[in-house]
């Protein structure tokens, strides 16, 4: 069923962090796409259609909050795991609302990892009427 989710859109607009994740995740056989702020990561959410969005907060222009807000009046129920260098309780907890999981950089592949699979995992759960 996972397999169903190997189409992973970073969003950052950290070219390093883009860079690690997008070599880690490709080692992993995930299909990945970047963008590296949120004006980006709306085309190419569009475009691109990925399964799984790992979404940075802070980027110059449109940020992840307004990502996640243009998501949700469109309708569009990606999984999406939050990763940012943002560890205010408050910004944690309106991402476990408004996001699937939230990740707090840095972050190991390993993390994102374990992330996936269990929005992944939870996301056929609920295709599949479990719960």
């Amino acid at each position: 069923m996972l397999e169903d989710y190997k189409r992973i859109l970073i969003v950052d607009d950290e070219k390093d962090t883009v860079s690690f994740l997008e070599r880690g995740l490709s080692r992993e056989g995930f299909e990945v796409i970047v963008a590296f702020d949120g004006i980006e990561a709306k085309n190419k959410i569009v475009h691109d259609e990925p399964k799984v969005i790992l979404l940075d907060l802070v980027m110059p222009g449109l940020d992840g909050w307004g990502v996640l807000k243009w998501m949700k009046e469109r309708k569009l129920n990606i999984p999406t795991i939050i990763v940012s260098a943002r560890d205010e309780m408050e910004d944690m907890k309106r991402g476990i609302l408004e996001a699937d999981t939230y990740l707090v950089k840095p972050v190991s592949v390993s993390d994102v990892l374990k992330g996936i699979n269990v929005i992944c995992s939870l996301q056929t759960d609920n295709k599949e009427g479990k719960s």
